[in-house]
């Protein structure tokens, strides 16, 4: 029923509690965020199937159970006993068998799984609860079981072992040297157990009973009988509860197992495995996201459509011009156009999408009606700018009068025979300031131009920009989010 915190699965993240309840929760989030775009024939089923899991987990899964399972006579409990090194399970004289489960626990409470098992209050020890167990501080999460003996005469004892071999981490079978080759342990329970035997012991008990020599032949005998079974690789050990043979051995077993996930781990993972796995159709195959440069394009298309391309370039050719001609004016764009910007935006944006998801998207953005409104009050909103400016102006028709009259006045000096004196000096100086001034006032008339021209189709631009964000791209972020938020929840690559 466990995982500990240094068991990590693929992509490095602890399969521990904590990690099964934020994927369980994170499911659930994107089932309740998206109720329209995942169909009820997938999400009630998978809600089902989360309650199931969140039902396991509420048992806990950060403890490793360990079931000792033997026969009459095996000695598992006088084991139980010499593993925990306590005196508690009954033995001996006192219960020739084990009539009900005992647990003894380490580290965290385990209420809620042992009331799952079955495990009597009285029946239950905590080992840091009698005893300064700084030592026992890396077996935290371990439950060792005693179980009923699987060969009792008692229906009920018999019940509990069935129901409990399923439940455990590690199935510890206890044998001795009598009874090993027991036609009930092996044709009704380890023939049938061919799938887990990566977790099984089995541990050949009371080996302190046995003559010189005796050890290895009784561990080949098992072995044999264990591969008749199909139980190939499963491990086996000689012990004694009585002299502590191999019992650091046991030990350090437990303390391997105990770093590892748990059955419960490892069943609610796959659950959630199996959920999202049935959840996907119900996404893209791959990430899906508004695309920057496709707002760019519907931003373009949008500025051709209301004909702001057309008046930029009549204030460029216009402002330049002596006598500027009448600017051109934006029109409200057509409503094919606009429905043409919004479908193909719609399209490359939402390609893979399942049908649900298009809708959404769909519903969320605005319609081309809606988005024509917009694009044109946008526009209009830009003002114009003024045919003159004065200090220009007055610059140009200044130096071209001053130019025409230093002209003048030196046609007039050299009429009057006032050649090559000091008296023509001053009409040509009026004539050259004139003109630097006129030209000087030409280029700034054409600079201002191009620079009003720019400055309107950024103005125009920066609206639609944000007629395009209102209109498309943000409403569709607001569905792609949650979309990406079920593709998280699924863990599917972003």
């Amino acid at each position: 029923m466990t995982m500990n915190q240094n068991a990590a699965p693929a992509g490095g993240q602890v399969l521990d509690a904590a990690h099964l309840e934020a994927r369980l929760d994170r499911l659930r989030g994107a089932l309740d965020e998206c109720p329209t775009e995942i169909p009820a024939s997938l999400s009630i089923p998978a809600r089902e199937h989360l309650d199931e899991v969140a039902e396991r987990l509420a048992l806990g899964v950060d403890h490793t159970v360990v079931a000792l399972f033997g026969g009459t006579g095996s000695g598992k409990s006088s084991l139980f006993n010499a593993l925990t090194s306590l005196q508690f399970a009954d033995v001996g004289a006192r219960r020739p068998t084990t009539a009900r489960a005992t647990a003894c626990t380490w580290g965290d409470d385990a209420e809620a799984l042992l009331d799952f098992l079955e495990v009597a209050d009285d029946r239950r020890i905590r080992r840091e609860s009698l005893l300064d167990a700084a030592d026992q501080d890396a077996f935290a999460g371990l439950v060792l079981l005693d179980v009923p003996d699987y060969d009792s005469v008692s229906t009920e004892h018999a019940l509990q072992v069935d129901r409990l071999v399923p439940l455990a981490d590690i199935l510890v079978w206890v044998v001795d040297p009598q009874k090993y080759a027991d036609a009930v342990l092996h044709e009704g329970y380890l023939r049938g157990l061919g799938a887990r035997q990566e977790d099984m012991l089995v541990l050949v008990n009371q080996v302190d009973t046995l003559p010189a020599g005796g050890t290895e032949a009784l561990l080949e005998d098992v072995r044999a009988l264990l591969a008749a079974d199909g139980l190939h690789d499963v491990q086996v050990l000689p012990v004694s509860a009585v002299r502590g043979d191999n019992l650091a051995a046991v030990h350090e077993l437990f303390l391997e197992r105990v770093s590892r996930e748990s059955n419960a781990a490892r069943t609610a993972s796959a659950q959630l495995d199996a959920i999202a796995m049935r959840l996907r159709p119900a996404v893209a195959a791959r990430a899906v996201a508004t695309q920057p440069e496709l707002a760019d394009a519907a931003v373009t298309t949008l500025v051709h459509a209301c004909g702001a391309q057309a008046v930029a370039d009549s204030v460029r050719t216009g402002l330049a011009r002596t006598f500027p001609r009448a600017l051109a004016r934006p029109a409200p764009p057509a409503r094919d156009a606009v429905a043409s910007v919004q479908t193909t935006w719609l399209r490359r944006t939402t390609e893979g999408l399942p049908g649900a998801w298009l809708r959404s998207v769909e519903s969320a953005v605005a319609t081309p009606e809606t988005l024509a409104a917009q694009t044109a009050e946008a526009v209009g909103s830009v003002q114009l700018p003024r045919h003159r400016t004065p200090v220009i102006e007055l610059a140009w028709w200044g130096g071209a009068l001053a130019a025409l009259i230093g002209v003048v006045w030196a046609v007039v000096s050299l009429v009057q025979g006032q050649a090559f004196v000091p008296g023509l000096l001053a009409p040509l100086a009026v004539a050259g300031i004139g003109l630097v001034a006129a030209v000087g006032a030409l280029l700034a008339r054409r600079s201002r131009a191009r620079r009003e021209a720019e400055e309107y189709a950024r103005a125009v631009r920066a609206r639609l920009v944000s007629v395009v964000s209102r209109g498309l791209t943000r409403p569709a972020d607001g569905v792609l989010v949650r979309h990406r938020m079920l593709r998280q929840a699924l863990e599917l690559p972003r």
